[in-house]
């Protein structure tokens, strides 16, 4: 890991960095370098990734920091379930040839550039991050992927409180757990059951067709797990809710293992 300071407590940011790849390609026109090769979203990632450099030096920042990438668009999970991320497009034909670039890029700014085979970045995100956490160290995932919120919170660590909280630049706010509470109606730990029951339409994880986001909040608040909940079904006074659950459950269970991040990952470079 790149150090950029040595205060005592060690804070690690580990940066999304495949959602800022593809941030920095829609927000800016097309781009080409004399040769016509695109580098639009080259310009905007390491723009980005610049300003969060200066705003993290002149805040508390980091001790170490690190870009997690995407290796590539199979992971595991695409053995468990083979329609997992079926639905979405391939990449721009224009980003393409900027994805090394990018990788480049990030090296240049002497930052570890971390990607493994056969992992999604949220995996390797999660593991280093409950490794960090399991050496008492804080860490911030800048992110808002909502799948990341099950990591936040605090554990006691060697040295004390170690914890684990997200950095969404878009809107310059934090989130922990008053904001996790605000999205999903539960504590982080549960935010893989709601994410079970309601699915993914983005990642092609099915949930429980008629399910939305509030009810499925409401359903894992009330129960305390989608297994409890799951197991309440045949008793609930008879609705659609009630059959929805019964005949969804194999869904359900599915979604849960397609959600849960991978937080015992072999660590590509360690910390």
């Amino acid at each position: 890991m790149a150090e950029t300071s040595a205060p005592t407590k060690q804070h690690l940011y580990l940066v999304d960095g495949s959602s800022y790849i593809f941030r920095a390609y829609h927000r800016l026109p097309p781009l080409t370098d004399p040769e016509g090769t695109p580098v639009g979203a080259v310009y905007g990632y390491t723009t980005m990734l610049w300003k969060l450099a200066a705003d993290l030096d002149e805040a508390d920042g980091p001790t170490h920091l690190a870009v997690i990438l995407d290796a590539g668009s199979i992971s595991f999970r695409n053995d468990i379930y083979e329609l997992y991320k079926a639905n979405r497009p391939e990449p721009p034909e224009d980003l393409v040839p900027q994805f090394p670039l990018i990788r480049d890029a990030t090296r240049a700014f002497s930052l570890p550039c971390i990607e493994e085979a056969g992992l999604e970045a949220d995996d390797l995100i999660a593991s280093y991050a409950r490794e960090a956490q399991r050496m008492g160290w804080d860490v911030t995932i800048v992110s808002s992927d909502k799948d990341l919120m099950q990591l936040v919170g605090e554990v006691d660590g060697p040295h004390g409180p170690a914890r684990i909280d997200m950095l969404d630049t878009m809107k310059n706010q934090r989130i922990y757990l008053d904001e996790v509470a605000e999205k999903f109606g539960v504590t982080p730990d549960l935010v893989g059951d709601v994410l079970a029951l309601m699915g993914d339409s983005v990642d092609n994880v099915p949930g429980i067709f008629g399910i939305g986001p509030k009810t499925a909040s409401k359903l894992i608040a009330e129960h305390g797990s989608l297994t409890a909940a799951l197991d309440a079904a045949p008793d609930m006074k008879p609705s659609k809710l009630k059959e929805r659950l019964i005949e969804g459950r194999g869904d359900a269970e599915l979604s849960k293992v397609l959600v849960t991040l991978k937080e015992d990952c072999t660590l590509p470079q360690p910390i």
